[in-house]
């Protein structure tokens, strides 16, 4: 008998596994160079990774976190089914490992990959993982899929910036010329701004109160889908006056991990 996934804990899980069965392994996806087969051995890396990092946490015996090629490396030896069975038992496992993590404070830091991210936010990870890369799986031909909705949530846009925001600047900043400077206003309506910085040498990005003219304007699924270095099969949804020139480097800036 297989482990149990929670599903309330975990609502994306049964639409993200539909959405893969639906397709081939090697059928394309919204995440460039990637297939179905490698979304998939991504997402059971990432859930492999998240479960030993806080468990080793909550067992008082803290470890590194550990670069996507060498968690992933083992899953692509594996055929389709072993690795179908792997990505589900991971999964499990992490579902175990959020259900212990109940008990712990929601305040608690836990070091990963070069800074931290508080106990509830593991398992949000994990969420917004199958979020995005169930995205990438169907893109917009749908707009009533779980991933439509998901992408549109409040805590997916915090979760990209408070959690993961850094991370997410960092490649497009290493292509900033020495002095050269972007700053950015991503704006939806009735929510705060994504407020963006970088620099060659850092990087800065936070939720802000809108204030003054934005440097494009967008719903929140799209920006969201910005921010991780994707964009809507629909243009129209971003809009802006900031001309050509500044939404070049934007969107070089957002190039993703």
């Amino acid at each position: 008998m297989k482990r149990q996934i929670d599903d309330e804990r975990f609502p994306e899980w049964r639409p993200f596994l539909d959405a893969v069965q639906r397709r081939r392994p090697d059928a394309g996806t919204w995440c460039e160079a990637w297939t179905v087969r490698d979304v998939v051995i991504h997402q059971a890396g990432n859930a492999e990774e998240l479960a030993r990092v806080l468990g080793a946490h909550l067992e008082g015996e803290p470890v590194g976190t550990r670069g996507f090629e060498e968690r992933e490396a083992p899953l692509r030896a594996l055929n389709d089914a072993d690795l179908w069975d792997a990505f589900h038992d991971r999964m499990a496992a992490l579902n175990e490992v959020a259900v212990a993590a109940d008990g712990v404070s929601p305040d608690t830091d836990v070091a990963w990959t070069g800074r931290t991210m508080k106990v509830p936010w593991f398992a949000e990870h994990m969420r917004e993982e199958l979020v995005l890369h169930g995205w990438d799986i169907t893109g917009d031909c749908d707009t009533r899929t779980v991933f439509q909705a998901g992408l549109a949530e409040p805590w997916m846009t915090s979760h990209s910036v408070v959690a993961v925001g850094r991370p997410l600047l960092a490649k497009g900043a290493k292509g900033l010329r020495p002095g050269e400077r972007i700053e950015a206003r991503l704006r939806v309506a009735g929510t705060d701004d994504v407020l963006l910085g970088a620099e060659a040498d850092q990087t800065t990005i936070a939720m802000a109160e809108p204030e003054g003219p934005a440097t494009l304007e967008t719903d929140a699924a799209a920006r969201v889908l910005l921010l991780w270095g994707r964009r809507p099969a629909d243009g129209s949804r971003i809009c802006s006056d900031a001309g050509p020139e500044a939404l070049g480097r934007l969107r070089r800036l957002l190039s993703g991990y």
